[in-house]
């Protein structure tokens, strides 16, 4: 990497929500590795947002996890819950734009009132249905739905065009953009162009939900932001998450990183690995006594490595080629591991 060139700096980006295993392992080294072998740094932040699932003893088996594997990072481990208050000024920034506007709907209310079907990305296993646009334009301000009908109100962000009446939209001050301008374009290193239209996906979409805590879109995209990250290798599970993101980087000013989405991991009955997999958990398999090269060498041989050769995952950074990743899931029998 030349001197001119801007440093990449990539991030890990697990939530405490119970233990790694081989799917997580997979992701997280080639998102090590593809910043490593630029020269970059990478960044550990847990998104502990989840107040019903997360817990402070998977962060630190996370990190336990993480070290076994052979994984560092730069700086101290940042837990997204200590930046409140920067992602709410992001909130507020939306807010003054009339982005964004309070919903009172229930979850059972949307799935019940969705009208159209909602279409899948390849690859990717949604049941999250349209929101149909019913509070679009009926309350100012969060307060005033909360008082007018009692309940607690989340903020939603306007995504021009999707369901709901192009009066409604115009009720929202600030929003722009022709009734049908749904698809958001974008480039992924892997997948190639991408044109995902979010009038298909869940429609408007939670920014803050119930009580005022950033729902996950935005505090993503504010933490990204406010720590220079330049590069995102995620599962392509997250296609969709990426679309809202470029919305909200949009509409707040931000710089977008460069998308790199690999297929999942997936069992041998072709279905995606959970953390309810526990015979598959890092932790588990540290203590039946693998070694983490055994893993690093799997991961390897899945990326278009070099195959059987044995190292420690900094030991494999130079091996490392964005080129030779494959675009198919990577089916997982569990015996190479027995």
């Amino acid at each position: 990497m030349s001197s001119t060139s801007p440093t990449v700096v990539g991030r890990l980006a697990p939530s405490p929500t119970g233990r790694l295993h081989l799917g997580h392992a997979r992701s997280f080294l080639l998102a090590w590795w593809s910043a490593r072998a630029a020269g970059g740094r990478v960044l550990l932040r847990i998104e502990d947002l989840d107040q019903e699932r997360a817990r402070e003893q998977w962060t630190a088996a996370i990190v336990e996890d993480l070290t076994w594997l052979g994984l560092d990072w730069d700086g101290a481990v940042e837990l997204q819950s200590e930046h409140l208050d920067t992602v709410d000024l992001a909130l507020e920034q939306l807010v003054g734009a009339g982005r964004v506007y309070p919903c009172v709907c229930t979850r059972r209310e949307v799935r019940e009132a969705a009208s159209a079907p909602h279409d899948e990305v390849p690859g990717q296993a949604s049941i999250e249905p349209v929101y149909p646009g019913t509070c679009r334009g009926r309350f100012g301000t969060r307060a005033e739905a909360e008082a007018i009908t009692g309940r607690q109100a989340v903020l939603r962000f306007l995504v021009e065009g999707a369901a709901g009446t192009a009066r409604s939209q115009a009720s929202i001050a600030g929003s722009t953009g022709p009734v049908g301008a749904t698809a958001v374009d974008f480039h992924d290193e892997l997948q190639g162009p991408q044109s995902i239209d979010l009038a298909l996906h869940g429609g408007d979409f939670v920014v803050s939900r119930k009580g005022g805590l950033p729902a996950y879109q935005l505090a993503v995209v504010e933490a990204d932001a406010r720590a220079g990250v330049t590069e995102v290798l995620r599962g392509d599970d997250l296609l969709v998450s990426t679309a809202r993101q470029l919305l909200l980087q949009r509409a707040l000013g931000l710089p977008s990183p460069r998308w790199l989405h690999v297929p999942l991991v997936q069992d041998p009955e072709g279905e995606r690995l959970a953390k309810r997999t526990g015979g598959l958990s890092l932790a588990e398999l540290r203590e039946a006594g693998l070694e983490p090269e055994r893993v690093v060498a799997w991961v390897a041989a899945s990326a278009g490595m070099s195959p059987g050769r044995r190292g420690t995952a900094a030991e494999r950074i130079g091996d490392f080629d964005v080129d030779r990743l494959p675009r198919e899931p990577v089916r997982l029998d569990p015996r190479a591991f027995g």
